[in-house]
């Protein structure tokens, strides 16, 4: 990336800033020059460059001039001996706000380059980020181009830094930027990310993208040429442009499309063009001149001007056979609307001396200070699971039967309705009316679905069930923490009891047999078993974390033994129920291990063959008077099961992972090693295990290597979410 200068940021803030505002940003730019004096990047290039590269996208934003002077000075807190109060006394209290609100946390010291950054420290960050946000948006708007360009210098850190930073941006920095509706931000953001946490799927999906460049080309520039003369003889003025395409956005239409059994030649968009007019009127005229110069394709058609994304987006999709035979995606817009496609709420944002936007009047950002409100209830990383389950996940719109509109997260149920209504209609509710239709109240809400709450005349409150996540009652994070809420009012000794009831029935409706009370308390964590029954009660923990954490203290730690040679299954490992005495045996394409559901199929003149309940060919199979009802014996011999192990190559990498199955008392029988010119590599391991226990436990060790990317056995998958440690 070329250096850049404070000219070239001047001049470009010159085309909507007043000249004495450009003053101001010089005198940042100064302040800022002597402070990074002599602090280079981890790349090499003099540390100024970092902070005129974040300017230069918040005048891409057309943000103010006090946005851009924090921008300049947003890491001389952190990185230089200046206080806030300095800054505040040379800049204002403005600028100085600004500066703190993207201020980071201080780095974890002695923090090695190839540990992981740690979850906790930036879960509080990022809390801090949004809480700033809630009271000022520019503090995020800077806070992302701030990501930005450190993602393009992303290739100067160790690798496990880089996949750190890398999955952090793709979970949470490029929805929340989608969600403002700064879309080229996202898609520069997901590009990048997807860079380094897929360098393989990135080199295929960008040669992919390059091979059919020339083609697309001349395509796309012969069709702009034919659409512009059309338009202009229907008398509709409009600007006609190519559409770029992104990396990610490309890779997660083709894995859709291999999902659904299509190939890539059957993605409508890799051809795009973008009609921008002057009026909504014109959009609509444009839209029919192009439905009847070019067959649509109906399905493909969406309106999102009459019905607007939550982030403001506006625009017309509609797909049409260009010349009879090659789909091409056509969006047509306004040029304001073209902006606000581009910056999203930054297009929206406009600060002048005397006069601010209200904030709480634009429904962009309204979750923002919903979130705000909830401060207090969540910790660092429990406020980031709720960011991603409420806010950045995507929406449906719903209509109260006044014709309000209201926007939940997907998924979201009648009872989130009633809750985003107000806590106590959730309270109370006891039934919900979806289009005039009595439905259940975990029924998931579709977009426009007019719903009406049924709730209680009396006092009551909610019901245990809302907080069990298997049946789903309350999907958002904000309906649970009300729920919670309640039970944590009530009465210590009903809690106690009634979390004491849960958990007995809980566990034997899970067949997960319950210890000691004293044991159970002690092995989660619990001064005594009240203490751990209040936590039910309440709502604290679920009877589901309660098995999960039972299978993983409880069970006792295998030691390390040698295992025999290797063993097949015998017919007396296995029961045919109700048939009688037959020879069994087990199918290849599955590979059935102890503890897992099975079925038999009966073959002629070879006994039963037994499959898992989940195998392709028995949910396939037409003759299902053939399959048998079967069971797991008393098992006592190993079964060999192969594993892919896909990590970065290092350094006794291979002797670190034959010591990890080692340890967990597993015999090894083969090995296989590739390695590509990416630095992947590939591991296929034979081994021998008792069961699904020992395997579970395997993969976990191997997973928590560092440098592992993914441990996967056939027809499964386990997948890290972060690689390093």
């Amino acid at each position: 990336m070329p250096a850049m200068d404070v000219e070239t940021l001047l001049r470009e803030a010159g085309a909507y800033l007043p000249p004495e505002k450009l003053e101001f940003i010089r005198s940042a730019y100064e302040f800022a020059a002597k402070a990074h004096e002599g602090q280079l990047r981890a790349s090499g290039e003099p540390y100024l460059e970092h902070p005129l590269n974040v300017s230069l996208t918040l005048v891409e934003y057309q943000l103010d001039a006090e946005s851009i002077a924090a921008a300049l000075l947003h890491d001389v807190i952190e990185d230089c001996d200046i206080s806030q109060e300095r800054i505040s006394a040379c800049f204002g209290s403005e600028v100085a706000s600004l500066v703190d609100g993207v201020t980071t946390l201080k780095r974890l010291a002695n923090r090695s380059e190839e540990k992981e950054i740690d979850s906790k420290a930036q879960a509080e960050n990022l809390r801090k980020l949004l809480m700033a946000t809630a009271e000022d948006l520019r503090v995020v708007l800077i806070k992302l181009a701030d990501r930005l360009h450190n993602m393009r210098t992303l290739g100067a850190l160790p690798l496990g830094r880089r996949r750190a930073i890398a999955r952090q941006t793709l979970d949470v920095y490029a929805p929340l930027a989608h969600r403002l509706g700064l879309r080229r931000t996202k898609w520069q953001l997901e590009d990048l990310a997807f860079r380094y946490l897929e360098p393989k799927q990135y080199r295929r999906i960008s040669r992919l993208i390059a091979t059919k460049r020339a083609e697309r080309e001349g395509f796309v520039g012969e069709a702009i040429r034919s659409l512009s003369e059309e338009l202009h003889r229907q008398g509709v003025e409009a600007r006609v442009l190519g559409r770029p395409k992104h990396i990610y956005s490309t890779y997660l239409k083709a894995k859709r499309y291999a999902e659904q059994g299509k190939s890539v030649g059957d993605i409508h968009d890799l051809f795009a063009l973008r009609v921008l007019v002057d009026s909504v009127a014109d959009c609509y005229k444009a839209l029919g001149v192009v439905h009847n110069f070019w067959h649509p394709i109906i399905e493909e058609f969406n309106d999102y001007i009459a019905n607007p994304k939550d982030n403001g987006y506006q625009s017309l999709h509609t797909t049409v056979l260009c010349n009879g035979t090659t789909p091409i995606e056509i969006q047509i817009r306004t040029h304001q609307m073209n902006q606000v496609a581009t910056f999203g709420v930054a297009a929206h944002w406009h600060y002048k001396e005397g006069s601010r936007k209200d904030r709480a009047m634009d429904p962009r950002i309204a979750w923002l200070q919903e979130l705000a409100e909830r401060r207090d209830e969540l910790d660092g990383e429990q406020f980031v699971e709720s960011l991603k389950a409420d806010v950045l996940t995507g929406q449906v719109f719903v209509y109260t039967p006044m014709g309000e509109i209201k926007d939940l997260p997907k998924g979201a149920t009648p009872l989130d309705f009633a809750f985003r209504i107000h806590t106590d209609l959730g309270y109370r509710c006891i039934g919900a009316k979806v289009n005039g239709k009595l439905v259940q109240l975990n029924q998931p809400l579709n977009n426009g679905d007019v719903v009406e709450i049924v709730a209680s005349k009396t006092e009551r409150g909610p019901s245990l069930d809302w907080l069990n996540p298997e049946l789903g009652y309350v999907r958002t994070s904000y309906a649970q923490s009300k729920v919670r809420q309640w039970f944590n009012k009530q009465e210590r000794s009903q809690s106690i009891e009634t979390g004491r009831q849960m958990l007995e029935s809980g566990l034997k409706r899970l067949a997960v047999p319950l210890p000691g009370a004293e044991k159970l308390a002690s092995k989660l964590g619990y001064g005594s078993p009240e203490d751990l029954y209040l936590a039910i009660g309440r709502g604290n923990i679920t009877i589901s974390q309660v098995a999960v954490k039972l299978s993983a203290e409880l069970e006792p730690r295998e030691k390390t033994i040698e295992v025999s040679a290797p063993k097949r299954v015998s017919p007396g490992s296995i029961r045919v129920l109700g048939v009688g005495d037959l020879y069994t045996r087990i199918a290849n394409c599955c590979n059935p291990l102890p503890g897992e559901e099975i079925i038999g199929y009966i073959t002629q003149g070879r006994g039963v063959t037994v499959h898992r309940r989940d195998c392709i060919n028995v949910i396939n199979e037409s003759e299902k008077e053939r399959l048998v009802a079967v069971d797991w014996g008393d098992v006592t011999q190993v079964y060999p099961v192969k594993l892919q192990i896909d990590a970065w190559d290092r350094t006794a990498l291979l002797r670190d992972i034959s010591a990890v199955i080692a340890e967990a008392g597993v015999n090894i029988t083969d090995v296989g090693f590739t390695r590509d010119e990416g630095g992947m590599a590939s591991l296929h391991v034979d081994v021998e295990v008792t069961g699904t226990s020992q395997l579970s436990n395997l993969v976990a060790r191997i997973q928590s290597l560092w440098s592992v990317i993914s441990v996967v056995r056939k027809g499964e998958s386990f997948v890290r979410e972060q690689v390093s440690k």
